[in-house]
């Protein structure tokens, strides 16, 4: 049997380490491809709240792209484009895995309060609307907190993980009364364990459940897990 194919869209080169360890960990057996147009954040960054119709476009021609080169799947790895990857969803014939929705799932399971730190602000009003919409038919009295955390993302980007997760767990302390915590970002999962060491309660990464989704999408999966 063939290997699934599963293109990795990523919209900076922070997002990759993070979904490749998932991958190694959970599904070795997928054919993992990567495509990388980092300009995508850049201009995401340089909008408002709302995403332009011309950065949709744009997105969904990136994937497009995936499903040419024969993607049976697609998973979005940056958390700034839930309208277009909603858009892309409806228009390839194969499945796009957002890259927090089973993240969402997860932390539900454990609560009501839910805490969020996140580190790229242009994410935050997608995200925190993703979640809002995602809850409001199964869990209506879900609320969620998110704490920005100014600086990291730039440390990361600059390689300087250290910085990047003492930044973040910093901040984790803020959030102590939640039922659980979710890191936003792929990128954001590299500060999981220094998180945890701040938290006496479920600290959640996207990577894993968003690489167990798509192992379920694709029919090679055994069920929900966290």
């Amino acid at each position: 049997m063939a290997k699934p194919r599963i293109v990795l869209l990523h919209a900076t080169p922070v997002a990759m380490a993070p979904v490749h360890a998932a991958f190694a960990q959970d599904w070795p057996e997928a054919e993992t491809v990567n495509l990388l147009d980092d300009g995508l954040t850049i201009d995401r960054a340089r909008e408002a709240d709302t995403l332009s119709e011309k950065l949709i476009a744009r997105f969904v021609a990136f994937g497009r792209y995936a499903h040419l080169i024969g993607a049976d799947g697609v998973l979005v790895t940056c958390s700034a484009f839930g309208p277009a990857i909603e858009r892309m969803a409806q228009d390839l014939p194969i499945p796009v895995v957002k890259p927090n929705e089973a993240m969402f799932a997860a932390a539900l399971e454990k609560g009501r309060r839910i805490g969020m730190l996140a580190t790229f602000s242009p994410s935050v009003p997608t995200m925190e609307a993703e979640f809002a919409a995602y809850a409001a038919d199964r869990y209506p009295d879900a609320t969620l907190t998110t704490v920005l955390v100014d600086d990291a993302i730039d440390r990361l980007r600059k390689g300087d993980h250290e910085t990047h997760n003492r930044l973040v767990a910093g901040r984790a302390p803020e959030l102590a009364d939640m039922d659980a915590v979710m890191l936003a970002h792929f990128s954001t999962s590299a500060a999981a364990e220094a998180v945890q060491a701040k938290l006496p309660l479920p600290v959640l990464t996207a990577p894993r459940s968003a690489v167990e989704q798509m192992k379920r999408l694709i029919g090679q999966g055994s069920g929900p897990t966290c």
